[in-house]
């Protein structure tokens, strides 16, 4: 199958006429006709219904002028790809991250990537709630959660779990819950996300879903002020193993209820549409994947 065929196609679909498409593509209308027939020949079916003055498609050209647009649409930023890829790596990137991660484990990870990429600018964002990519001029963000909007592109940083943990002089106070039910009777360390406080806690054992609805008295819209409430003693606290994975190898908290498992916090690097994935994005996924690998691999021993 030729791509030119594949072009001329969308041009004489576009046109509606053989010999419009043909001027337009400067080709003769005879060259432009052994292209449509070679198609249909290949294809094994009839592209366009044929009068003496215009061409319509069938419901098969209709359905397959869809496919053939995506097609060379994608081949046009693989093009583009290539063309960025062979150019030096600069510019200005500006990156959404999570509070916690964004203040206690990016910061070191992001200087070490500009000190290799030195032509290049970021302009770092740091909060919870939701970025909008085209109001706050947002190139790419890191997000716990698989997107909602299927219309975002969505690169898969690591697999992460939220873990229930608690401090040292919490567990010494309070004690520590031997159940599930027994949580609403401590004091669990709530963070909000898009106004919306995070209160039930979901946990899984032995392919069985447990939700339980808890209680606090103190609550922020910052993700990280509720690990360090944790980390001084303030209450249980239920984040991802990434997030908390210095203070559990230090001893500053310890894990709680091991034999469930927290909800997942798969951790996500979003762009707003294919066409913004640039070689700048592709590498930054890169060194995240590797690291995040490292991160979580000094506390895997605690994970199974």
């Amino acid at each position: 199958m030729q791509l030119n065929d594949l072009k001329l196609f969308i041009r004489v679909a576009d046109c509606g006429s053989l010999t419009a498409a043909a001027v337009e593509l400067d080709i003769s209308t005879a060259v432009a006709s052994a292209g449509l027939k070679r198609l249909e020949k290949e294809l094994a079916t009839t592209l366009f219904i044929r009068s003496t003055r215009s061409l319509r498609l069938t419901d098969a050209g209709e359905r397959y002028l869809i496919h053939c647009r995506r097609a060379l649409a994608d081949l046009e930023l693989g093009h583009r790809a290539i063309e960025s890829s062979q150019a030096s790596i600069s510019g200005l990137l500006s990156l959404a991250v999570p509070s916690d991660i964004g203040r206690n484990v990016l910061l070191p990870w992001l200087d070490e990537f500009l000190v290799e990429y030195s032509e290049l600018k970021l302009r770092l964002h740091i909060g919870d709630n939701l970025s909008d990519f085209y109001h706050d001029k947002i190139d790419v963000a890191l997000r716990s959660g698989v997107p909602k909007d299927s219309s975002l592109v969505a690169f898969k940083i690591c697999h992460s779990r939220r873990v229930l943990c608690a401090s040292p002089d919490y567990i010494r106070q309070f004690g520590e819950p031997s159940a599930l039910d027994q949580l609403p009777q401590h004091n669990c360390l709530f963070f909000m996300l898009d106004e919306r406080t995070h209160d039930q806690w979901v946990f899984n054992k032995d392919g069985l879903q447990h939700k339980v609805r808890v209680t606090a008295n103190r609550t922020c819209n910052d993700a990280d002020i509720a690990r360090r409430w944790a980390v001084a003693g303030q209450g249980v606290v239920f984040k991802s193993w990434l997030d908390l994975t210095d203070d559990i190898e230090s001893g500053r908290l310890v894990p709680l209820l091991n034999e469930y498992q927290g909800e997942e916090a798969d951790l996500y690097l979003v762009c707003p549409g294919r066409e913004h994935v640039t070689p700048v994005i592709l590498l930054l996924r890169d060194m995240l994947r590797e690291r995040c690998k490292q991160r979580l691999a000094r506390v895997s021993h605690l994970m199974e």
